[in-house]
C-alpha cells in the first residue's frame, strides 16, 4: 500500500514526540551515558530521517518548506552508515536545537493537506 503525504508528516511528529519523551527529565550527561536512549534516539531519528526522504519524492515543493530538512536527512545517513562517529553531544544539541522546529512545522504541513483536521 502506498502511503500519503500527511502519514510521512505524521512519521516525522511521532518519531519526534518519541525523542522528546526519551529525553524528558534528562541531561546531556544521563543522554551520554544511557546506551538505551540513545539508540532509541537515533532509531527515531532514522525514522524521521527516511519518513523526509519519501516525503521529498512525492512533494519537493512541501518538503522544501521545511527547515533543516536536507540536514536532517543527512544526518540520518550519518546515524545509519557511519555510527562509530556519531558525537553524542551533537545528537543532543539536534535535539534541543532542530526538533520542536521540526515538529511544529509538520504538524502545520499535516494539518494543510487535511483541512477538515483539527
Amino acid at each position: 500500500m502506498r502511503r500519503d503525504i500527511k502519514a510521512f508528516l505524521i512519521d516525522v511528529v511521532e518519531a519526534t514526540d518519541a525523542i522528546l519523551e526519551a529525553v524528558n527529565g534528562i541531561k546531556l550527561d544521563d543522554y551520554c551515558n544511557s546506551r538505551l536512549i540513545r539508540s532509541s534516539v537515533e532509531r527515531e531519528f532514522i525514522i524521521i530521517g527516511e519518513a523526509l526522504t519519501n516525503l521529498s519524492r512525492l512533494n519537493n515543493d512541501l518538503f522544501t518548506r521545511i527547515q533543516n530538512a536536507q540536514r536532517i536527512i543527512s544526518f540520518r545517513n550519518k546515524l545509519t552508515h557511519e555510527y562509530v562517529k556519531v558525537d553524542n553531544t551533537l545528537v543532543w544539541g539536534v535535539i534541543q536545537s532542530y526538533l520542536q522546529p521540526l515538529r511544529s512545522a509538520c504538524v502545520a504541513l499535516a494539518a494543510e493537506s487535511d483541512p477538515g483536521a483539527d
